[in-house]
């Protein structure tokens, strides 16, 4: 089941499965967008033990998409919930680790972070 919820400047998608729930982002996860991208995912992590944010189409994030990612990991570590970016853009990617937050995940793979 596909559900989509979609701001002007940032849309996601949200599909569940029995094993885990995949939220696609879409668009710029920035001021603005980030509390109510925030408040539609922080309760996916207490519904499923495996929660993947893929930002294969995240064209921009600033300090505030950041800050909701930490968030989001803090949350998931509380549910028990294995949080895990995939398809990281390479602009996302040098953002992530020139602000030292790629070294607060663990088991960097290929495609992803998950965390």
């Amino acid at each position: 089941m596909t559900e989509t919820v979609s701001q002007s400047r940032f849309t996601l998608e949200i599909d569940r499965t029995p094993e885990k729930i995949v939220v696609r982002c879409l668009g710029e996860l920035v001021f603005g967008v980030a509390g109510e991208f925030y408040k539609q995912v922080q309760p996916l992590t207490a519904e499923t033990s495996h929660l993947v944010l893929d930002l294969s189409d995240l064209r921009h994030m600033d300090s505030m998409g950041l800050g909701t990612l930490v968030r989001l990991l803090v949350a998931a570590r509380s549910h028990k919930c294995r949080l895990e970016l995939v398809n990281l853009s390479k602009k996302v990617r040098e953002l992530l680790d020139m602000t030292n937050l790629l070294s607060a995940f663990s088991d960097i793979g290929e495609h992803g972070i998950k965390l």
